[in-house]
């Protein structure tokens, strides 16, 4: 089962960084402002925000295995649709439609491992789960340039179809290997509305919501830009896909470690030090370059990417949150996470059309860090996850 959930968000980081690194060609092709263009990468997001409380609504009561099934499938049709765009709406349609399916495997998936692990077995495979995101955006951004956009003629209409295929195969093999549903993972018929009532009355709760929507914001604003950000700086699209890359990969063994082996009472410290670190990063690779770039975009990968895993973990183990409504609570995370991520892009796009520079724009997410960070203390970690 976590082979199955690490491959579906291979599929999802591919399909929503793919983009990233052709942000250039589609920009001249569509004639697209960098304001039009913050709007299409902020897109899904926005779409996201709606779709994930009726997602983990969805999965609580259906079942994972078809939930996410269907979930997968409106992602491969979001990247193949892209062949067949042609202005500025059209793409936005087409980029927004992610947003419609993604909900199904990101919150999905911690769904599914609250089902088959427990304790410190938990941390672990939260942390394997996530790095298939990673993975997927480390794929996207490496090969999109240097390997999928050559054997497709430099099209970029059918390096998405590529990815988009890929996506639909993976969703038939969770189809048809995935475990059936375990009984425990129903949840009683209680009203939508009384669940969300509920949880949003548990304190830890409305911080983790808080801080989830200014680490999506971080995230997703900086990365959207980065390979536009290198090669704005002097670098060749192939160069700086490889060069984004390099924080992604960095990212991976991070997720793997930090969440594995941090205490439960800890992980609100921890993520107060490594959202001081991201704001000292994020104004440092803006000012740098040459080997130094390399070595910034590495650490700022390194210490920013646990984020997400650490911030779920505690909602999980937060007293109050109940196995059964999951579900519904990795809905209302991620939906208010996703306001950070579709404005983060589109607030990027704004300051560098009015500014002329993305350093404006770094200097915002370093402040929404700091905030983050002035939020750990607010935290309550101090319980003990069942072994």
């Amino acid at each position: 089962m976590l082979v199955l959930l690490w491959l579906l968000y291979i599929s999802f980081g591919i399909v929503s960084r793919s983009i990233f690194p052709l942000v250039t060609p589609i920009l001249a092709d569509l004639e697209l402002s960098y304001s039009q263009m913050g709007l299409i990468l902020g897109s899904w997001q926005l779409t996201y925000i709606f779709a994930a409380l009726v997602a983990g609504t969805i999965l609580d009561r259906w079942g994972v295995r078809k939930s996410i099934f269907a979930g997968a499938v409106v992602i491969g049709l979001s990247a193949s649709l892209r062949y067949f765009c042609g202005g500025f709406m059209s793409m936005l349609l087409a980029v927004a439609l992610f947003g419609l399916g993604g909900p199904m495997i990101s919150i999905g998936g911690p769904k599914t491992i609250s089902l088959w692990f427990a304790g410190r077995s938990r941390g672990t495979a939260m942390g394997i789960y996530t790095t298939g995101n990673w993975m997927g955006g480390l794929m996207a951004l490496a090969l999109t340039n240097s390997l999928v956009m050559p054997l497709v003629g430099n099209n970029w209409r059918l390096a998405f179809v590529v990815y988009g295929v890929a996506t639909f195969s993976i969703a038939l093999q969770w189809l048809l290997l995935a475990g059936g549903d375990r009984p425990a993972e129903q949840s009683e018929s209680s009203r939508i509305i009384d669940v969300f009532d509920s949880l949003i009355k548990i304190s830890n709760v409305r911080i983790l919501l808080v801080m989830g929507l200014l680490s999506f914001a971080i995230g997703h604003g900086f990365s959207s830009w980065l390979p536009k950000i290198l090669e704005d700086s002097g670098m060749s699209a192939s160069r700086a896909g490889w060069a984004a890359a390099i924080s992604i990969a960095a990212g991976i063994p991070s997720i793997l470690i930090i969440p594995t082996i941090i205490p439960p009472r800890f992980r609100g410290r921890i993520i107060a030090i490594l959202a001081v670190l991201t704001t000292i990063n994020l104004v440092l690779v803006m000012k740098i370059s040459g080997t130094a770039l390399y070595l910034g975009l590495a650490t700022l990968g390194l210490i920013s990417a646990p984020f997400m895993a650490l911030l779920l973990l505690i909602l999980m183990d937060s007293p109050g949150v109940e196995t059964r409504h999951l579900g519904s609570a990795g809905g209302m995370f991620f939906c208010v996470a996703e306001i950070g991520g579709f404005t983060g892009p589109f607030i990027m796009g704004l300051l560098v059309d009015a500014t002329g520079t993305f350093m404006t724009g770094a200097l915002f997410l370093a402040g929404l860090c700091m905030t983050m960070a002035v939020l750990t203390f607010f935290l309550y970690t101090g319980y003990t996850a069942p072994e």
